[in-house]
């Protein structure tokens, strides 16, 4: 990570902590685990706020140095991300074309599951977080479907979580999944790792600091 990411990242924490997006207390996550955060993307639910995401996206993107020639949104929350990544870049002087898929199939007007943009190239998929690698599966062949190639995914946030397979908690998480088994690269804006760092910095009111025990713990119980 480059020290401009690194900073990006503390950025990023501090605005979804500011905007609500990412809460501590007790949470029961999709695995059953207790976890002492959570993090909705759902959140960014005006346009002050989608807007400053799609920044932090757009500016990761650029200094990852990864290729692509279009986005990919996978319904639903990557149809809005997509879009207003796709907004951001072109003001940084990256305009790339977007498209997105329907969960069904249209048969009228223009028909089909894809809609935007056809779907040819490089294809970076863009999603809020990875928690079993079954939208980006989705994705995936979706957009090989189309004759094109998807090279990358791009995450708000990777939970550095192991994964689990039939209840059982397995040794990668589903981030390395996607990109050892399914061979495509993951852009993420931050990590645990970095909200760990943001806990533990004097910048943080003593509040948040209490949370970085038990956020240490958990990375120490189930992180990768």
């Amino acid at each position: 990570m480059t020290s401009m990411h690194a900073a990006l990242a503390q950025e990023f924490v501090k605005f979804s902590v500011e905007a609500g997006v990412l809460r501590f207390g007790e949470f029961k996550t999709k695995a059953g685990r207790l976890s002492p955060y959570f993090f909705n993307a759902g959140l960014f639910d005006d346009g002050a706020k989608l807007g400053r995401l799609a920044s932090f996206y757009a500016r990761s993107l650029i200094d990852s140095g990864l290729q692509f020639d279009m986005l990919f949104g996978p319904a639903y929350k990557g149809i809005t991300l997509a879009s207003a990544v796709a907004v951001e870049l072109a003001r940084l002087g990256h305009n790339k074309p977007f498209a997105y898929n329907r969960k069904e199939a249209k048969d009228h007007g223009e028909g089909g599951l894809l809609v935007g943009a056809p779907v040819a190239g490089r294809v970076l998929i863009i999603d809020d977080v990875i928690s079993a690698g079954t939208s980006v599966r989705e994705s995936i062949g979706m957009i090989r479907a189309a004759g094109a190639t998807p090279v990358a995914v791009a995450i708000a946030l990777d939970r550095q979580e192991k994964a689990t397979e039939d209840g059982q908690d397995v040794s990668w998480s589903a981030v390395q999944y996607v990109s050892t088994q399914l061979n495509l690269a993951v852009c993420a804006i931050a990590t645990l790792d970095d909200l760990l760092q943001y806990l533990r910095t004097s910048g943080s009111d003593p509040a948040l600091r209490a949370f970085a025990a038990p956020v240490q713990a958990y990375r120490d119980r189930y992180g990768v």
